[in-house]
């Protein structure tokens, strides 16, 4: 396996677990709990952040083009309106 698969596959599975960790958050009532999966979460993106930095600068992942204020501003006004 070439180091680009095993950087895409890690970033999809870190992915994953992001999504896994909002949903469990919102659903939970206990405090501590709570608080403990805010952490693993919040660990795990610092984690899938240094991998996008790897990533991008090894030339495995190529983001986006930037938006333009034009295009920030029409995607505010529709969750504005």
């Amino acid at each position: 396996m070439q180091d680009k698969d095993m950087v895409n596959d890690v970033l999809s599975m870190v992915n994953g677990s992001l999504s896994g960790y909002a949903s469990a958050i919102s659903q939970t009532e206990n405090e501590q709990l709570r608080q403990t999966l805010q952490q693993i979460r919040n660990n795990d993106e610092n984690c899938q952040y240094n991998l996008y930095k790897v990533a991008s600068q090894k030339g495995f992942y190529k983001p986006a083009s930037q938006a333009t204020s034009q295009q920030i501003q029409e995607i505010k006004s529709q969750f504005n309106a």
